[in-house]
This record gives C-alpha cells, structure tokens and sequence, in this order.
C-alpha cells in the first residue's frame, strides 16, 4: 500500500478541524497512521479505496465520518465545447482514453504536492505501474483544442518533461529516467502513443512522460486531463477519482468529448439494500432511519424506502462498492468497530499445527541449516518437464487437467525435483553456487502426499557434496537409512543411489545426467536429492 503524504495544515483547512482529531478518526475509518509529524502525517489505505489517495479525498471521507459535512457530494459537469479523436491504429497498443477540463484552479505548493502524490498512488493502485492505467495533467492555456491522441511515429521529437532538449520517443525510452523504468510497456510495439493538440504540439507520451510544454505549476488555472490505459473501467475510474479531488480544491470540472463519447460522468450509481441483512451481516441493531444516517457519514446517498429498505446513491468515485456488502461494511465503519459488543462465539475450537505443516517445518529448518535457500515451486506442470527432460518414464498415476490452459500445465506434480531443476535453469545468469530446496504436496492416482527436494549447482559440485548433505538431512530428521544401487537415468550411473528405509525405496540422490543439464540448458555440474515424506509424518 501506499503511504501519503497529507500537509497537515492544508488537511485541517480542508477538513474544518484540528490535526489532533483527525489524527484520532483516521484509524477508525480503516487507515493506518505511518508516522506524525510537525507539518505532515503520512498514512496508508487499503488499495480497495484510491479514493483517499489525496489530503483531498481524505478530507471529504472525514468530514462525513465527523458529521461536519454528510450526504452525497454533488459534482456539475458543464460541456467545454473541446474535443478529442483517438487513433483506430492505438487498438492493439493502448486503446482507451478518458479526459476532462478542469477550470479555476488556484493552486500553491501543498496542492500541487497532493496532486502529484495522488497521481502516482493512482499509478500504483489502479494503473498497475501504468501499465493499466496513465495518467497526465496539462496546462491548458498553452495548447489549443482539439485535441488528437494518436499512434505516432518512434522517430517523433518533443522536449520531455525536466528537459531542455527534444529528443525522439526512442531516445526517451533509452535516456530519460521515466523512460528507462516504463520502457518494457510500449517498446514492443511498432508506433507510440502520442497526445498532441490542434498545432501539432506534443502535450504527452503516455504512458512514459509528459511534455515540458504542459507542465503544471503554481501560475497554472486551466488544466486538461488525460487518462489512458488498457482497460476502460479503471480509466474511467482514475478519472472520477482526480475530478473529485479538483472539485474538493475549488475548481470546476467540464466535460470533453472524445469521438461522440462524453467524458467524464460523474452520476452516483443507484441500488437499494437491506436494513435486516445489514444487520444480520454486522451484528449491530438498526432501523432504516439510523442506517440512512450512518450511509450519510459516508458520503453516501441515502433514503428511506420502508422499515427495511434503503435507497442508496453511491458516489462516482467509489469504485469499490461492488456489491450490497460493501455498503453494509461502510455502515459498519460509520457505527464504529470500537462500539460493537464482544462477545465469545456460541462455540469454538483450539487450534494447532497440522501434522503435514509440522514436518513441512522440521525439514524447512534442516534444509536452511544446511545453507539451502527455499524455493515454492508451482503444484501444475507438465509431462515434458517431470518426465522427458529428466529421462525418466511417465508416471501412470499422474492426475492430468482436463482442460490445461498451457502446454506448461498439464498435470500435477509427482515429484519437486523437476521443478527446482527448472529454477535453477531460469536462474542460470545468477552467479554460483545455487543450492536450493522445496517440500510440499503431490499428488499420484489422487492421492496427495508430502515430498522434499535439494539441488546444488556450481562448478565443483559432485557425488560425495550431494551425499553429505542427504546424509545430514537424513539424521537431523531421525532417519536410519540404506543406500542402494540406483538406475535412475536423471543421474549418472555410478555416481547414484536409491535411499531405503525400513526395505523400502523413499528418495535418490547422485549427480545429474549431463543430458539433464543440456536439456534444462545449465553449463555447470549439478547434484540433488528426493525424498518421500509420507513415512514421517506424525499421527494427530
């Protein structure tokens, strides 16, 4: 989650209450106080609510929750009469764009602090490292309508924000630091997404930088805002969630046309809920007026129906509110957690460890004694993997999907060996040695049974290391074995064995086939160890 960062003196001046008050209500209302200090409190919200992402939507939530200021926020969209056209040629590269004017700003410092710390939670909680969604705020006194949001050519220049010079959008992935850390987003594709207005001036680069051109300060009073990504409903969720937070400021917001599309709409949802299954879900008592009132501390919309219905308005910019539920916790919230009587459960149960978890444990602590890293490998792979590559026969008692969604995927595991030979593969950049292990569940003719694994790669890794080690292994867990030929074809014959306990084969262990480490792409000497665990688990 996110911390932000509120001034405290711009919160109070938003909030109409003292810094100490607000301090006190916050946790109350589901945030986490980080740190207190002379002129800021940073605090941190669970990513269901961007919303709050801001001093500004923070100040909205509390002056509902402190009654200074309840019921729905109204929010008036008047058309600006600006438009913009997007680029049939952007549906395969970053297809979806939501935009509004926003007119009368009168910004200083802690504002514009609050707006970009917001626009970058944005970026995290929403626009999943922009990937899903970017956004850009512009000075629009210095561009003309209309606006154009096309797929542009790689080799095009503009001066990048915090440069003095053009460079190409090629040159921007390379060099610029905003550049270098989003590049992997756009650089596969053929054309860059590009928003220009009427002369043809660049204004952004979604979703990688902005235009110097654009840039916002203190002195900036109209302000055009682009939101772009690649799936429409978070857009149009980012989009609400900065509006609102202008309007909280003082401005105003207008709505931009884009291809016959209007944007944005800033309407409250609608539905009607339960005062009972409220009730029955929180465990608190209520009728419908008291629920009307606690739905109204939360800047909802609320009217009652009859003694158990509620009409509900929800506010555009919640988009967390999905189903009745969410509503009934936000009354919850209202009510206050701390007010709620405790009381035991009708009945209840003492836990403890399950005996696999136990073992899981035991040999989690051996293996890392040992100077093992632990690995949690996947439960699903496949049949090449488990059995092809390492030379070994199809296991009939495999449980195969019946409807894999990759050829990665098509059973589940039998064994872990494979899997951490596939890590040590994907890691083989990593530098030396590699020692690491795993123990979980496996399944064979559907029956799940605890196994563990260890393998060991560097240059000098051989036969009497891997011996050593199980051996260790074998005595730390109380294990009286045996070691028998083996002729397990994952392993070079001669420098193998078959571990026994009590007559019967539990694991191998020996140095890897060289045609193993081809298969699996590894340059270096590897050595590992299996064992079966079913025989060691203990009776509850």
């Amino acid at each position: 989650m996110p911390i932000v960062k509120l001034n405290n003196a711009y919160l109070t001046r938003l909030t109409g209450t003292d810094i100490e008050r607000i301090r006190a209500s916050l946790p109350m209302m589901g945030s986490e106080v980080e740190r207190e200090e002379e002129e800021q409190t940073d605090v941190q919200f669970f990513p269901n609510r961007p919303d709050l992402y801001s001093a500004e939507g923070t100040a909205r939530a509390l002056r509902g929750y402190l009654g200074i200021e309840t019921g729905l926020p109204k929010y008036e969209v008047k058309p600006s009469g600006i438009s913009f056209s997007v680029d049939p040629k952007l549906a395969n590269i970053r297809p979806y764009l939501g935009s509004a004017v926003i007119r009368n700003v009168h910004m200083d410092n802690a504002m514009i602090e609050s707006l970009m710390g917001l626009q970058e939670s944005l970026h995290w909680a929403v626009g999943r490292g922009r990937k899903k969604v970017a956004i850009g705020v512009h000075d629009l006194d210095r561009i003309e309508a209309p606006f154009s949001y096309i797929a542009a050519d790689r080799k095009t220049k503009f001066v990048p924000l915090d440069y003095e010079r053009e460079m190409t959008m090629e040159e921007i992935l390379a060099e610029h630091p905003k550049g270098k850390a989003y590049a992997k987003i756009v650089e596969e594709f053929e054309r860059f997404p590009l928003i220009t207005d009427a002369k043809g001036r660049v204004c952004s680069f979604p979703p990688i930088i902005n235009g110097e051109l654009t840039r916002v300060t203190e002195n900036t009073h109209n302000i055009l805002l682009d939101v772009t990504g690649i799936e429409p409903r978070a857009v149009g969720v980012a989009v609400k969630i900065l509006c609102a937070a202008f309007v909280e400021m003082g401005a105003s917001v207008e709505s931009v046309n884009i291809d016959g599309l209007v944007s944005p709409d800033l309407s409250p949802d609608k539905r009607i809920v339960s005062v009972s299954a409220c009730s029955k879900l929180t465990g608190i008592p209520m009728t419908a007026p008291q629920m009307t009132e606690l739905l109204m501390k939360m800047r909802f919309g609320a009217e009652v129906i009859d003694e158990d219905r509620v009409a509900v308005e929800i506010p555009c910019y919640r988009a967390d509110i999905m189903h009745d539920h969410d509503v009934y916790e936000d009354a919850a919230i209202a009510y206050g957690y701390d007010k709620i009587e405790t009381s035991l459960p009708p009945s209840f149960t003492v836990g403890k460890p399950h005996p696999v978890q136990k073992l899981y444990s035991l040999v989690r602590n051996i293996m890392v004694g040992l100077s093992y890293i632990e690995n949690t490998p996947f439960t699903l792979t496949s049949g090449e993997l488990s059995y092809k590559m390492m030379h070994r026969p199809e296991n009939p008692a495999a449980l195969h999907v019946l409807h894999p969604i990759s050829e990665d995927q098509t059973i589940i595991r039998t064994d872990i060996l494979p899997l951490l030979m596939e890590s040590l593969s994907i890691n083989r950049s990593r530098e030396l040695p590699q020692r690491i292990f795993a123990c979980g569940d496996v399944v064979e003719d559907l029956v799940t049974s605890p196994k563990m694994a260890a393998a060991s790669i560097h240059t000098a890794a051989d036969f009497s290391e891997i011996y050593a080690v199980m051996d260790a292994f074998s005595q730390m867990m109380s294990i009286e074995y045996e070691v028998r030929e083996s002729l397990d074809e994952a392993f070079i014959p001669g420098r193998r064995g078959d571990i026994y306990v009590s007559g019967e084969k539990v694991g191998v262990f020996g140095e890897i086939n060289p045609d193993v480490l081809v298969g699996f792409g590894l340059e270096h000497q590897a050595v590992a160890f299996e064992m079966d665990l079913r025989g060691f688990v203990e009776e509850k």
